[in-house]
């Protein structure tokens, strides 16, 4: 499709049924209380909440979506470089490990590269041990999962916190890991639709609202976002700011 524009609907929400994955939401209370305002602004226009809908195993499927990312990683990357042309001397994720080492003063001086080193260490995307984890996280996320929730409920989406506030730069501890909730890995490793819209702010950090569809239903969530969106107006054009505000907790 090249043209999503004819989905921009304001009265997108009127009728919508949106499952609330409450399972999948955490436990931080300014999250929450942002959600809770998400879901009243969707009833007022007048979508019809189905609260809660459970998504099944979408806590079974971490060890084997990192078994993934990782072969995909080594993949993906040393085919992007490999395209490069004949002027490019990085050819491989080998050869970019090479010259991080070469130039870690410059390039290394605040973190590593283990990732990169743990996912050059595998074989290709024919290997067994990637073929068991695609396949149990396929079955897990889709047919098992979010598929199976959706169907139940006959739901147009699933509807749940995208993160907690946005991490700040930390060149000392690293990313904060400054959430439990859920929200991402089940449609990213099912290969469905996700789209995320502005939902509120702590301290001056964007909160997002995450709308998760069936597969190929990327009009419908277009539709619910952009209705949500034209009925609560919350985004601020970003201010680029130093520093979080810790002044104001919105």
């Amino acid at each position: 499709m090249k043209d999503y524009r004819p989905f921009l609907d304001a009265h997108g929400l009127a009728g919508a049924r949106i499952g609330v994955a409450r399972a999948l939401a955490g436990t931080d209370a300014r999250v929450l209380k942002i959600f809770e305002s998400c879901l009243d602004a969707m009833q007022q226009a007048g979508a019809v909440l189905i609260d809660p809908v459970e998504v099944p195993n979408f806590n079974k499927i971490g060890r084997s979506e990192r078994t993934v990312l990782h072969y995909e990683f080594k993949a993906d990357l040393n085919k992007y470089l490999s395209g490069r042309g004949p002027k490019t001397h990085v050819r491989t994720m080998a050869d970019v490990i090479k010259f991080n080492e070469e130039h870690k003063d410059r390039v290394l001086p605040y973190f590593g590269q283990e990732l990169m080193q743990e996912s050059d260490a595998l074989g290709p995307l024919t290997s067994q041990p990637y073929l068991r984890a695609l396949e149990k996280n396929h079955r897990l996320t889709r047919q098992e999962g979010l598929r199976l929730a959706l169907a139940k409920h006959r739901l147009d989406a699933i509807c749940v916190p995208t993160g907690g506030p946005a991490w700040l730069i930390d060149l000392v501890n690293g990313d904060a890991i400054s959430w439990d909730m859920e929200s991402t890995s089940m449609p990213a490793v099912a290969g469905y639709p996700h789209i995320t819209v502005p939902a509120g702010y702590i301290f001056g950090l964007p909160v997002g609202l995450s709308f998760i569809g069936k597969a190929w239903q990327e009009p419908l969530l277009i539709k619910l976002a952009y209705a949500f969106e034209q009925a609560t107006h919350i985004r601020k054009p970003p201010q680029f700011l130093a520093s979080a505000d810790l002044t104001r907790q919105a």
